[in-house]
């Protein structure tokens, strides 16, 4: 389908000049444009999601098979730490309330971040391309594409609510639940769905939209968590209201079945998507609403080198990462001991996660700094894909136009990535040893878990040279293989276990194939070959990269 098509759904040269009356027309081509676009993203995103739901149900019923274990569990459920992760636990006595506690959270923040990410993607990020401006200058509304973008993505929500709705149900939970349960996701996805809109009107660039959004979902999250933790009983607390997450969780599937909450989303979302296209009839295409500060007039020797040029663009990126990482450090080493007390007392639970009774404290650590490890991996494979961004926005071509080489020039960019994420997993594993040390008294576990968590390292290092590759054989699905392989990671590493898959599938990833210390006995065998590994991919994607045509364009 060629964008001429597209522009000129009515076919008629004497109907170029588009009324100002009219800022819907051409909507229906534009939906079908975002689907062709952004068809295969949002196949695997409602493939990731809904599948967690009868993988984590069936996990549960094996772990718990009897209405004597779920009381053992919901006896010992409300803490703390699951009320700050997870939310208040209710109902933890069933199946259908522990699954809530097990998933819900998840789902929830990770739909909100598909629905913002991929507004992001059919807005802001096509503003910047051009290819809006294009679209608008021939028959099509003012508003036609934008609100294509948004029928596509807030269908996508409101169809992974739906199938998770019906999933819950297949696999035996109630339907009393079940669809309060698909409806809770799809009103999160629905809420950030209008944020995003908004955002993507102020920011100027995807880059600065895609972090406004991320702030607040990380916001959302926070005031949630406070909320839960001064509730009272099962109920929480009445900050909890000011978040859009603690309006979806006070729907209560499983427990209250409550749908008024439901309502505050939906009128949310549509608000915020209404006034977003209210402020994109009052800008310029292609400028946002919150102009970008202006740089200095000269750029010094640093930032003119591709290495210093990555560190400038990533900064404000690279600086949430490290605060997400060390905000996790902190929360999870200054509760460490509590959850494993938790864990202790509960042989299921225990069980079910793969922990030996003799070695619960160790195994708890070892688990905490596996997911700062995810963390920093998260930021080296966004990091790394920036690579293709430049190649697809046109920018690498006006850098390679220099005295660099492609395979130097990627190796600087891909620097970044590399020396960020040792940093993030050697301060993220201190800061959490420091925490652990405070409430135990002693402070030797900083440097213990600083280097349990930099023994990760090679195996992000697998991780960058994954994207390499996928950057250098395949740069139009790169990004989209980039994430769906950390994702794979990172639900083989979580919940590999919990899903009783296969254990030569769980073992074999980056991260599992590292030694998890403390826990573990420190082995050099699997970091020398992940070493290697690493070398290798590094070597092939950044000679493939510097061997084929430059490939710009989405």
């Amino acid at each position: 389908m060629s964008l001429d098509v597209i522009a000129r759904p009515g076919g008629s040269a004497a109907s170029h000049a588009r009324p100002m009356s009219e800022p819907l027309r051409g909507w229906r081509a534009m939906v079908g444009f975002v689907l062709r676009r952004n068809w295969l993203r949002l196949s695997v995103w409602t493939l990731a999601l809904v599948a967690m739901i009868p993988l984590v149900f069936e996990s549960q019923r094996a772990a718990f098979p009897t209405p004597a274990d779920r009381q053992a569990y919901a006896a010992v459920a409300n803490t703390p730490t699951v009320a700050a992760l997870t939310g208040v636990p209710y109902a933890a006595d069933t199946l259908g309330g522990i699954l809530v506690i097990k998933i819900w959270m998840t789902i929830a923040v990770a739909l909100a971040f598909a629905a913002s990410f991929l507004i992001t993607r059919n807005g802001r990020a096509e503003e910047e391309e051009g290819r809006t401006e294009l679209l608008r200058s021939s028959v099509l509304g003012l508003h036609a594409y934008t609100v294509a973008g948004y029928l596509v993505i807030g269908t996508f929500v409101v169809a992974v609510g739906a199938l998770i709705a019906l999933v819950a149900t297949a696999v035996g939970l109630p339907a009393a639940g079940s669809v309060p349960l698909g409806g809770s996701f799809a009103g999160v996805g629905l809420f950030f769905v209008g944020v995003s809109a908004v955002v993507g009107q102020l920011a100027s660039t995807s880059r600065s939209a895609n972090a406004m959004a991320a702030v607040a979902i990380a916001v959302a999250f926070i005031l949630r968590a406070v909320g839960d933790l001064n509730g009272s009983g099962d109920q929480a607390g009445w900050i909890s209201w000011l978040s859009p997450i603690g309006w979806a969780q006070h729907m209560r599937p499983f427990g209250e079945n409550l749908w008024w909450p439901l309502a505050l989303l939906i009128g949310g979302g549509v608000a915020l998507c209404w006034l977003a296209l209210a402020l994109e009839g009052r800008r310029d295409v292609g400028a946002g609403l919150v102009p970008d500060r202006p740089g200095p007039s000269y750029a010094g020797r640093f930032v003119s080198s591709p290495f210093g040029l990555a560190l400038r663009l990533e900064r404000a990126s690279l600086a949430g990462w490290f605060a997400a990482a060390l905000a996790m450090a902190v929360l999870y080493g200054s509760v460490a001991i509590a959850m494993a007390d938790l864990i202790g007392s509960n042989s299921p639970l225990a069980a079910m996660l793969g922990i030996e009774a003799a070695a619960v404290m160790d195994t708890m650590l070892a688990l905490l700094v596996m997911l700062v490890a995810l963390v920093a991996a998260a930021f080296a494979v966004q990091s790394a894909i920036q690579l293709r961004t430049e190649e697809a926005t046109g920018r690498a071509e006006l850098q390679l136009s220099g005295g660099i080489s492609r395979s130097g020039w990627a190796a600087q960019r891909l620097a970044l990535p590399a020396l960020g994420s040792g940093l993030i997993l050697a301060v993220g594993g201190f800061v959490m040893g420091a925490a652990y040390g405070v409430a135990r008294g002693d402070a030797s576990p900083a440097y213990e878990l600083a280097g349990a968590a930099l023994a990760y390292w090679p195996g992000i290092l697998v991780t960058i040279g994954v994207v390499i590759v996928a950057i250098g054989f395949v740069p139009r699905l790169a990004i989209a293989l980039s994430w769906a392989w950390f994702a794979l990671m990172a639900i083989l590493s979580v919940f590999g276990e919990l899903f009783s898959l296969p254990r030569w599938l769980i073992d074999h990833t980056p991260i599992t194939a590292t030694p998890r210390l403390p826990a573990a006995d420190l082995a050099l065998w699997p970091l020398i070959l992940l070493s290697v590994i690493a070398v290798l991919l590094w070597a092939v994607g950044l000679r493939r990269f510097a061997i084929r045509d430059l490939q710009p364009g989405a």
